[in-house]
């Protein structure tokens, strides 16, 4: 097997990214402290073709060196907004029509394995600090949360990780729209 070379890759230039059809899918940063860690939600998000990130609190907005170390330029072109306030964000998605989902192991989680979504839907999901998590008051405005289920000791993903797997999830999903 000879792997592909970038031009057999086919991938889509900057502006034909910003100019095609997108999944349905917002991701939310609260407060989320490493740039690497932003970073690299900016390349899976590029990857996967999400609509766009909301930059929530203390997280590092482009453009910053960090953040282009692992997001490789993903920071320009996928759509990015910043709010200061995460739960000020999840409102306002809510009142724009987005099905909300805090990614968080509390009582009463879908297990994401289970999670059934409507294609027809717009959806955003809310990644949060690397220790805290999500914040109480944004879990509690949220629809509902999502749970990646885990099976070892550890009881936590790197939050780069786990944006990874959520976006990979509702892709598989919401994939239609951009097919």
């Amino acid at each position: 097997m000879k792997k592909l070379s970038i031009l057999e890759m086919n991938r889509l230039t900057e502006e034909d990214f910003r100019q095609s059809a997108k999944i349905p899918l917002v991701v939310v940063l609260d407060n989320v402290r490493s740039q690497h860690n932003v970073g690299a939600v900016f390349r899976t998000a590029d990857a996967f073709r999400l609509e766009r990130i909301i930059l929530c609190g203390i997280c590092c907005r482009p453009p910053h060196p960090e953040i282009h170390k692992t997001a490789l330029g993903a920071e320009l072109s996928v759509d990015w907004t910043y709010e200061a306030d995460t739960l000020q964000a999840v409102e306002t998605l809510k009142q724009e029509g987005y099905v909300v989902y805090a990614v968080e192991q509390v009582h009463g989680s879908i297990s994401l394995d289970r999670l059934q979504l409507d294609p027809a839907l717009r959806y955003a999901v809310v990644l949060g600090h690397e220790v805290k998590g999500v914040q109480q008051s944004v879990v509690d405005a949220c629809d509902a949360c999502v749970e990646i289920p885990q099976f070892g000791t550890k009881h936590s993903l790197n939050v780069s990780v786990a944006s990874g797997i959520v976006q990979w999830a509702f892709f598989e999903q919401l994939k239609s729209n951009i097919e």
